[in-house]
């Protein structure tokens, strides 16, 4: 059964205001048309999630989606602050959840799995016990000592962002996959976005690939380019001079403003935003080749030989 809708689609059926929601995507796949479109459609009140919240979640706070963000990590990755969401946090206009990036894919797992809790023994020795409601100690019932826990996580929506999928949602990611399989199984919605949609066929010739199966997403976008300025292992590079321009134009109101106004509110979808950027995008996917070895998974004659090699 085909889910594919556009973005805008995708956005209006599966996120509401004030719910909770996971972009996904570890330093590349990370979804920004999915969040310009979020800003866009005006959604308020938003509990952002993320392990590292990146320019994606620094633009959302600035447009006004947010007004709690939880995280494991916070920086502009290579560069410094995220200007944003650090005033953000400082004058109190968004609340703060902080985990270590073990601990919030453990509570991402536990909230896939129904389980009450997930252990998290690296916490203990830090001050984050008593400093977030989702964390808290347990006596080991081994004999252990004391633990430190974590209480579920489980987001309302998650925004997947792949390579490729076919129009029931198999989704297929190759190059890092961060936490993407975690949030997505942790969370009630899943919107997979993908540089392209392709046939039943191609997903199934190559298997391994599939980090998502049809039946855990309810929604499928083609959006080729949607991880700009983050990038697509295979598809297109990160823009490292727009992350080191965001640190000048985020700390500056006026410089905040006239971006949101000109890149996200200015334009009608990710196309037109391509069309924009111009010989910029075309750069950043001139990146050649990057071939990996062939896998033959119906070859059973070489693996009989490999077989025959080991028993002698």
């Amino acid at each position: 059964m085909s889910k594919l809708c556009t973005m805008r689609e995708a956005v209006e059926r599966h996120v509401a205001d004030g719910a909770s929601l996971y972009i996904t995507g570890f330093t590349h796949l990370i979804d920004f048309a999915a969040a310009h479109e979020i800003i866009r459609r005006g959604r308020r009140g938003l509990t952002l999630i993320r392990m590292t919240p990146d320019l994606v979640y620094d633009q959302m706070v600035a447009a006004g989606c947010a007004s709690r963000l939880v995280f494991s990590y916070i920086g502009n990755p290579g560069v410094g602050p995220l200007y944003v969401v650090k005033r953000a946090i400082e004058s109190g206009a968004v609340e703060v959840g902080e985990y270590t990036h073990g601990s919030l894919v453990a509570a991402l797992r536990a909230g896939a799995s129904g389980a009450p809790f997930a252990a998290a023994p690296a916490l203990s020795g830090t001050d984050l016990v008593g400093r977030n409601d989702g964390i808290a100690t347990v006596r080991d019932p081994f004999g252990g000592g004391e633990v430190a826990v974590v209480g579920p996580v489980r987001p309302d929506v998650a925004i997947v962002h792949v390579q490729q999928a076919d129009a029931s949602g198999n989704a297929q990611v190759w190059g890092a996959a961060g936490e993407i399989a975690d949030a997505a199984f942790a969370s009630r919605r899943v919107v997979v976005t993908a540089e392209r949609i392709v046939g039943e066929g191609v997903i199934r010739a190559d298997p391994s690939r599939t980090i998502l199966p049809a039946w855990a997403v309810d929604a499928v976008v083609e959006a080729p380019f949607a991880s700009h300025p983050s990038y697509a292992q295979g598809m297109y590079a990160r823009d490292n001079a727009f992350y080191r321009d965001w640190a000048r134009i985020s700390r500056d109101g006026a410089q905040l403003d006239a971006y949101l106004d000109e890149w996200v509110h200015g334009v009608e979808s990710r196309e037109e935003y391509t069309e924009r950027l111009g010989q910029r995008a075309e750069e950043l996917r001139s990146i050649g080749e990057a071939l990996s070895p062939s896998v033959n998974y119906g070859d059973n004659a070489a693996i009989a030989a490999v077989q025959d090699r080991g028993a002698a």
